[in-house]
């Protein structure tokens, strides 16, 4: 048996059918496969890589949480998910966990332990599909981090980013590949939305409600543009 490639832990109630699983597992996957109780008070013990494979099918949201909670801080602890519903099911349960697998209740018992090998290889095991409606979701989310209740747009959040770094419109303009009619008409928005008057208690507001606004592209510094680029038309968003 190879010991180096750590262990399952299987959260999930124990019955007959759950023994047989665990028999497949610990033949199919030469290493050591154990379950444990949803409910039980675990805490990892040793500094051993564990692969902990949590039941969808017999967990709350509310305990599947809890168990989240116990592997964050331990690196040599994977967490996984099995008996998922669909692809929904997943991504649900992948934005509230740091999952690094996923399993359906569909799939065979072969994919399993294909996709038990690779996690506990350090891999991820997750559909392509998945993981791009994955990665949209976390760049929504970050887009709305910075969003205020006014409902500023991303653009205009780059905007008063610019502000606060001195820019005048011309510089913006300038970085943002827009006309300065375009800037004025944004920063007139602005305005409106956060209810203020000029530059400085934009720059005010911005940093009482936002924190550190999303950073905007400053690599492109005026004058340093190529001619392509100032070629293409400045009159509108990009």
């Amino acid at each position: 048996m190879n010991q180096s490639k750590g262990m399952v832990l299987l959260v999930t109630a124990s019955n007959p059918q759950t023994q047989l699983f665990i028999d497949y597992l610990h033949k199919q996957l030469a290493c050591p496969v154990s379950v444990l109780s949803p409910g039980i008070e675990w805490k990892p013990r040793d500094a051993r890589q564990a692969l902990i494979l949590l039941d969808a099918d017999h967990m709350s949201e509310e305990t599947m949480q809890q168990w989240h909670a116990r592997t964050t801080e331990d690196e040599n602890l994977t967490l996984a998910a099995f008996n998922l519903k669909d692809e929904d099911h997943a991504l649900r349960a992948m934005s509230a966990l740091h999952l690094q697998g996923v399993f359906y209740g569909s799939d065979s018992l072969p994919m399993i332990c294909k996709g038990l090998e690779a996690l506990l290889a350090g891999e991820l095991w997750m559909s392509r599909s998945l993981m791009t409606r994955m990665i949209s979701f976390l760049r929504r989310q970050q887009l709305n981090s910075y969003r205020p209740v006014c409902g500023l747009t991303h653009r205009e959040l780059e905007i008063i980013g610019l502000l606060g770094s001195g820019a005048s419109n011309s510089d913006i303009a300038d970085r943002l590949f827009v006309s300065e009619h375009t800037v004025k008409s944004h920063l007139y928005n602005i305005f409106r939305k956060i209810q203020v008057h000029n530059r400085v208690q934009a720059v005010n507001w911005a940093r009482q409600n936002l924190g550190v606004p999303p950073p905007p592209d400053l690599c492109r510094r005026r004058g340093s543009t190529s001619s392509a680029a100032k070629s293409e038309p400045r009159d509108g968003f990009r």
